[in-house]
């Protein structure tokens, strides 16, 4: 795990294989662990660097409400100090979210960008007050609680029966994200815009990827722009966790979107 300061807070992140650079940014109360199964698929034709988001994994956890632009400035950092002037930035679910604030201001760092069971909509009023809740939650009950209700709803219906040590691994992921992080990350989640704008304005290459039973980001919250520099892929059996549901088949559909932006 290496570190870098940002901002007077550390920073963690992974960094394998070498190649063309593709960026890894995790959901709501995962880490750069939640990239595990892939990254190995990825690593050796590219170069792949896994972030601990600000508030979760080994990375530091400030108090307060975030927002989406101090992470995705915290990428920023992080690119800079790489000596990286262009990557690929792929951002599953809230990493989404990020990746998105990163494209509209600094477009000109991408080679191209993705979600992964992500979208440009805001929160609807009633997932602004499921934002509170959570917090509430946090508050009350504390993380452990939180995670224990909120990870078997990410999987596909049946994962319970197929994956269980699927579901425990993320759990355990999730039961390291500091109390201050999960809520900091769920207020910054909370206030995002819609963002469905910066998907169909940009002329870079777009991944968009959705799980067959995602019922956090179902396909047609994912799709929402369709124009020749976009791809779209549905990962068959999987739900809002593809990248440890079905890594060799989200690895295949990276690999060759990365072809594409390769060729853009």
């Amino acid at each position: 795990m290496e570190k870098l300061i940002c901002d007077g807070h550390t920073l963690c992140y992974t960094d394998h294989g070498q190649g063309e650079p593709i960026v890894l940014l995790h959901g709501f109360c995962g880490s750069s662990e939640y990239w595990d199964l892939l990254v190995p698929l990825l690593s050796g034709s590219h170069r792949c660097i896994a972030v601990d988001l600000r508030g979760h994994g080994h990375s530091d956890a400030p108090l307060g409400a975030y927002s989406l632009e101090q992470m995705a400035d915290d990428v920023l950092k992080l690119l800079d100090e790489l000596d990286l002037p262009k990557v690929t930035l792929l951002g599953h679910s809230m990493g989404g979210y990020v990746t998105l604030s990163f494209a509209q201001r600094y477009a000109s760092r991408l080679n191209g960008f993705g979600l992964i069971h992500s979208t440009g909509y805001p929160d609807t009023e009633e997932g602004k007050e499921k934002r509170l809740k959570a917090v509430s939650t946090i508050q009350s009950e504390g993380v452990t609680a939180f995670i224990d209700g909120l990870i078997p709803g990410l999987f596909a219906p049946d994962a319970d029966q197929t994956h269980p040590e699927l579901i425990q691994r993320a759990k355990e992921i999730g039961y390291l994200t500091p109390p201050q992080g999960a809520a900091g990350a769920a207020l910054a989640m909370r206030e995002r815009p819609d963002r469905r704008d910066v998907m169909s304005a940009t002329v870079l290459p777009l991944l968009l990827v959705a799980g067959e039973y995602d019922s956090v980001a179902p396909p047609e919250k994912v799709f929402t722009v369709d124009k020749p520099n976009v791809t779209q892929a549905v990962i068959q059996g999987a739900g809002h966790m593809s990248m440890m549901e079905a890594p060799k088949e989200l690895a295949r559909v990276i690999l060759q979107f990365m072809q594409q932006t390769k060729n853009a």
